[in-house]
């Protein structure tokens, strides 16, 4: 994962608990009632993390086929490349 990309999402996280904890300390509400807020807000931000993190796997999946089908091409020229070249020297040593 990049530098950018990490930064980023620990800065996320940060800013949830941070945001998390804050609410906590100035919750004027019942205790059960600030545990529902808070376990909803964990859940939401879960969430959006998990949205996150799939996207980028999406598109590291992506980049990693299109790695794959550029190679294998490349190597099937070679592979051409190295037929033909088989093919000439045993032309040449049979005259």
């Amino acid at each position: 994962m990049k530098k950018g990309t990490r930064n980023a999402l620990l800065g996320f996280i940060a800013g949830a608990a941070a945001g998390t904890l804050t609410g906590i300390l100035i919750a004027p509400d019942k205790g059960s009632k600030t545990r529902k807020d808070i376990s909803k807000k964990v859940k939401n931000a879960s969430k959006d993390l998990t949205e996150t993190l799939n996207e980028k796997v999406d598109k590291l999946k992506d980049q990693v086929n299109e790695v794959i089908k550029e190679t294998r091409g490349k190597a099937k020229k070679a592979e051409e490349k190295v037929k033909e070249k088989v093919e000439e020297k045993v032309s040449a040593a049979k005259e």
